[in-house]
């Protein structure tokens, strides 16, 4: 079998399981936040925090509590860290410098992962475990709580609720994140990956000496680290390291845990908004992109510019021979389209356009499927411009499931799309500017200028994946890129929240002869060429100068 036919192959395998699961998983996720019955082990929780999860918010007071819980975790985070030299399980490593562990707590709590660090060189287990791995839980499970908040918006009419924070954030990670982690956990298990709390130990003997690695809790982390599309590996080589990802078939599996809730949250939408066809509309305009960015990263790997690349059968450089470039392209793709900044290779590596694709499906909003909560509030904002777009074209009030998208409306969404490129193309153009900054750069030219613009792209969307040849481990890069992940995850939350909650004031609308049917395939097609489009007309002239550049020299 050749490679192009393997990865044509896993390609139908994945996309056949997410199939398979889409329905079952996305109706049960659109029941849990929408039951009135609150679990045992969840009445607990109520009663530990103080809160009362019957109780409505509107959108000032759910902004509040994402806020406040979002804060709390960076301090306890920045805390561990600080402390480590003198806790349990150390493993001998010190205390965390105060740049780093400024910028590694704001990276774990804002879903985004970044690490400027070597895992298995410094951190212990109590703050892999007991700091890290537990933001993963939660700040996933913030995500789909705004996400939630949103579609209550398009759901409820004349009330301005959007249902209680702290029941979607308890709910998302009792009834959805740890049973599926559980069991994702357990299979990686068994296809290789360790999980233990072994300290240092010598891995067998080479020439000229012998290599040493920690043991850790890594399959319950690596399990949470892609089902929340978070990213941060236990090791520095993340999912290309054979601990955290052994085998083919456990890497097919690591794409499918990044993929899965994204989209089945479409059918989530679907449900609670009574028509499972607005679902399968935005489902078909992730998929599509998906689709069209795995097989551009295909072509762009597997294509043969002498012989080099022939006898590799493509562009084998920073890749991991047990997954080929099938694998590590699908693998790309699925990482920066959704925010989820593990790699099982090398971005640095890919070709000049390959390394475009990754830095254009960061650059989209990370929308197809984007990341648990994020990727669906990012569409669905989309779909208000697109809604917006259409009204303008033929002279008519434009609405989306029975919501007028009057001059507040469009002013929200348009904010919301214009904060992360103002972060990227500003932080990229002052770390350019000054003369510090561009010391961490590994190469010059138009990869160099990559290198810079790929990891403040990463950090204002939530990713947290790198091109891999920036040293980012200065004061100037840990705190510019801790402050680009603060402010692109909370502030387009505000804008999100905003959004939903004068949604949900609004009377809805009946549908007349004029409406715009959204739950149609030309909705869909008009939502594919607005996303397109405007993250063209924003970033073509700085990737021309980066990846382009590169790509046709």
């Amino acid at each position: 079998m050749g490679p192009v036919t393997a990865g044509v192959l896993q390609l139908l395998a994945l996309t056949g399981a997410l199939a398979l699961v889409h329905i079952p998983l996305g109706t049960y996720m659109a029941r849990a936040y929408s039951s009135q019955r609150h679990l045992r082990v969840e009445r607990w929780i109520y009663k530990g925090i103080g809160a009362d999860p019957d109780t409505e918010m509107r959108w000032p007071a759910y902004l509040r509590g994402v806020l406040v819980f979002s804060l709390a975790g960076v301090l306890l985070l920045y805390a561990l860290q600080r402390l480590q030299g003198v806790l349990p399980g150390s493993l001998g490593f010190a205390s965390i410098d105060p740049d780093q562990a400024f910028n590694t707590a704001v990276s774990f709590v804002t879903n985004t992962n970044w690490q400027s660090y070597y895992g298995e060189q410094a951190m212990g287990h109590v703050v892999q475990t007991a700091g890290l791995a537990v933001q993963n839980f939660v700040s996933a499970a913030v995500g789909m709580a705004v996400a939630v908040a949103l579609v209550r918006g398009f759901a409820r009419s004349r009330s301005g609720e959007l249902g209680n924070f702290w029941a979607d954030l308890v709910r998302g990670v009792v009834r959805i994140l740890v049973p599926l982690a559980f069991v994702a956990a357990i299979v990686l298990v068994a296809c290789g990956v360790i999980q233990n709390f072994s300290g240092i130990h010598t891995v067998g003997q080479f020439t000229g000496g012998s290599q040493e690695w920690n043991g850790g809790a890594v399959a319950s982390q690596e399990a949470i680290k892609e089902l929340g599309t978070n990213g941060g590996g236990y090791f520095n080589a993340n999912s290309a390291h054979p601990f955290e990802n052994p085998t083919p078939f456990s890497n097919l599996f690591e794409i499918f845990l990044i993929l899965v809730i994204p989209f089945a949250l479409t059918r989530t939408f679907g449900v609670m908004v009574g028509s499972v066809k607005q679902g399968y509309a935005i489902l078909a305009a992730m998929g599509t992109i998906w689709l069209g960015f795995v097989s551009l990263m295909m072509w762009a790997e597997f294509s043969h510019h002498g012989p080099a690349f022939e006898l590799a059968n493509g562009a084998m450089e920073g890749k991991e021979v047990r997954f080929g470039i099938g694998g590590s392209s699908l693998f790309a793709v699925s990482t920066t389209l959704t925010s989820t900044g593990a790699v099982d290779s090398f971005y640095s590596s890919f070709t000049g356009l390959g390394g475009g694709i990754t830095l254009l499906g960061m650059m989209l909003g990370e929308i197809a499927p984007g990341g648990v909560g994020s990727g669906l509030y990012g569409m669905l904002v989309m779909a208000v411009i697109a809604v917006f777009i259409a009204g303008l074209m033929v002279g008519r009030t434009p609405e989306y499931l029975g919501k007028k998208i009057g001059t507040r409306e469009i002013k929200q969404a348009a904010l919301y799309i214009l904060v992360t490129p103002a972060l990227v193309l500003v932080l990229t153009a002052a770390a350019m500017a000054l003369p510090t900054p561009g010391h961490s750069m590994t190469d010059s030219g138009a990869h160099g200028f990559s290198e810079i613009l790929y990891a403040y792209t990463s950090a204002s969307n939530n990713n947290g994946s790198a091109f891999a040849g920036l040293n980012a481990d200065t004061q100037w890069f840990n705190t510019t890129l801790g402050i680009a992940m603060l402010l692109g995850r909370f502030v387009p939350m505000i804008f999100v929240l905003a959004l939903a909650g004068s949604l949900a004031r609004q009377t809805p609308v009946p549908v007349t002869a004029g409406t715009l049917r959204t739950g149609k395939p030309l909705f869909a097609g008009l939502l594919v060429g607005a996303v397109l489009i405007i993250t063209g007309l924003t970033y073509f002239p700085a990737l021309a100068l980066g990846p382009l550049a590169e790509g046709l020299a």
